[in-house]
């Protein structure tokens, strides 16, 4: 019996003392992209008039833990479980094995940069602001329709003739071909090459040229966007509408209190994040009136909004800055798209 009973304590201090392999997620802070983040502006813009806004239009984030992110214990996972604030995912299902936080961090911190050069972007396209963007091969996918046609480091300056200003005039174009081959013409190691790809169609129905491709802007001033240790892409849409109002006369809250969250491209789609129930517990929990969802996160919005919470559905940043407006003007917004 004694035996035993040591052997029960010792299994049981060793599932209390080893690492859950789970992936915890709760409610994070806010930070207005209109205010300060340690005492500085979140967004400066030099090199252009700006003007001061009331009102808050808040960036949303998540705590993330378990996994590659430090450990947690099984009471840490228990507790989770229980907080219908949070969630509880298994590892695998969250992290490829293998994953270290050096390669989490790498990530967010490349997506978070990426996703403030869309935000710049979508905000001046709105705002009718001219600016250049190139768009460069990165890598061909697997089974390409341009392989063996286009290569990594070429830069893609038109399609038939018509020139490629964002990916937005390649998607019309393919689109517009239905299939058929196009002419296109890059920039490859400084030379100006001419080349014909026959586009592939997507399981989504689209037509492809089947390449990654990244985004290189030149902006005509400055916008820098000051938040540390948040990482990832779901803050784009925020930080474009926080650009939008500093270069606007007036308000375009009204002086009301706004949260939100999407990714966004520099055609201004706002797209699907993570951790959407969580960001509006937090967005409730910092005295925000209204959030803006990314359209393709509805169904995990519906039964979790925060009482006194009114939730937008928005998918593109003209439809942000109209919810925006008609709600700062001091409308019930009724007529506005929900998540029900």
């Amino acid at each position: 019996m004694v035996t035993s009973g040591a052997l029960a304590l010792m299994l049981g201090a060793a599932a209390v003392l080893l690492p859950a392999p789970y992936v915890l997620e709760a409610p994070g802070p806010t930070f207005n992209t209109i205010g300060e983040a340690r005492s500085q502006p979140l967004i400066k813009i030099s090199g252009r008039e700006t003007f001061d806004p009331e009102g808050e239009l808040d960036l949303t984030t998540v705590y993330v833990s378990g996994g590659p992110n430090g450990d947690v214990s099984i009471f840490d996972a228990f507790r989770a479980w229980i907080d219908p604030d949070q969630t509880v995912s298994p590892e695998e299902l969250v992290y490829a094995p293998g994953t270290t936080r050096s390669d989490i961090e790498e990530r967010n911190t490349v997506s978070m940069i990426s996703s403030q050069e869309s935000a710049i972007a979508a905000a001046l396209g709105h705002l009718d602001i001219p600016y250049e963007e190139s768009l460069t091969v990165v890598e061909l996918a697997e089974a390409s329709a341009s392989a063996g046609v286009l290569e990594p480091g070429d830069t893609i300056t038109s399609i038939d003739g018509a020139p490629v200003r964002n990916i937005d005039t390649l998607r019309t174009a393919l689109t517009d071909a239905a299939g058929a081959g196009v002419d296109l013409e890059v920039l490859r190691g400084g030379s100006a090459e001419e080349l014909s790809v026959t586009p592939k169609r997507s399981p989504e129905g689209n037509y492809q040229l089947g390449v990654l491709l990244t985004s290189e802007f030149n902006f005509p001033f400055d916008v820098t966007i000051a938040l540390d240790n948040v990482g990832g892409p779901s803050a784009g849409s925020m930080f474009a509408l926080g650009i939008i109002d500093m270069l606007t006369e007036g308000d375009l809250t009204g002086g009301r209190h706004f949260a939100g969250t999407g990714t966004i491209d520099s055609t201004g789609a706002i797209g699907r994040i993570g951790g959407i129930q969580q960001k509006l517990v937090g967005a409730h929990e910092n005295g925000a009136e209204f959030f803006l969802a990314p359209a393709e996160n509805c169904a995990e919005v519906v039964g979790h909004v925060p009482d006194g919470l009114k939730v937008v559905k928005v998918s593109t940043l003209e439809e942000a800055v109209n919810a925006v407006e008609v709600l700062g003007s001091g409308g019930d917004g009724g007529g506005l798209p929900t998540c029900s």
